[in-house]
């Protein structure tokens, strides 16, 4: 299968250069509006604080966590962890990002449905990923296209996760773009900073979609030669 041209042009090649665009996207985003200072002076963790509390959700710890870029909001504890680069920098970028994360955890106090359905659907995206590849391509390598359809169907797990996640995604930024006005964390002019870094962000699931998309659809389209 790695030597198969098709693979290398139609999978491998176009994934490479659409997640490696969307990476570069969002670190010369996050780079650049990290030495942009927000004029209010407002931490990434004080952000997060103020849109939680105006939103009325009290039950959502803030911690600081290691790694770059490793923000997220954890709906099973209910917390929201911001990286060092976020948590106590004033920056645009910061800022932008945390209200990220607490725009998920406002989504989860107000139960919005995408995000209930990605969250049930970790458990199963999880054996998806685990098992789904390799079982495609057992089944390709064995010549054995019952087998490369179960792996198919196991894989389509992880691309179902991945697609509800879109909207999850674009929803929380739509909520950091328009809540931070409300809040005067920052100012009118500075939302620009935060719609970049945001909308590169996104990309990266975006990107994340289309290269399973085209996996799957390979090896489906094998399983009729």
């Amino acid at each position: 299968m790695f030597f198969d041209p098709l693979y290398l042009l139609v999978v491998m090649l176009p994934g490479m250069l659409i997640s490696g665009a969307a990476s570069l996207a969002v670190r010369a985003a996050f780079n650049h509006y990290s030495q942009v200072k927000a004029r209010r002076g407002i931490t990434g963790a004080q952000a997060a604080q103020i849109l939680l509390q105006r939103a009325g959700v009290d039950d959502v710890s803030i911690v600081r966590t290691h790694g770059h870029l490793s923000d997220h909001y954890n709906p099973s504890n209910r917390q929201l962890a911001l990286s060092e680069d976020v948590y106590s920098s004033s920056s645009v970028a910061a800022v932008g990002i945390a209200c990220h994360e607490a725009g998920h955890a406002i989504q989860h106090a107000q139960r919005y449905a995408f995000l209930g359905m990605r969250t049930a659907l970790v458990p199963l995206a999880g054996i998806g990923s685990s098992l789904g590849y390799m079982v495609m391509v057992a089944g390709l390598f064995l010549s054995m296209n019952p087998l490369l359809l179960v792996g198919a169907a196991l894989f389509s797990l992880v691309l179902l996760f991945q697609i509800i996640t879109l909207p999850v995604e674009f929803d929380a930024s739509a909520r950091a773009k328009r809540l931070v006005l409300e809040a005067g964390i920052v100012d009118p002019d500075e939302r620009e900073g935060i719609d970049r870094v945001l909308n590169a962000a996104a990309l990266t699931y975006v990107a994340a979609v289309i290269s399973s998309l085209l996996t799957l659809l390979y090896f489906i389209m094998r399983s009729r030669d």
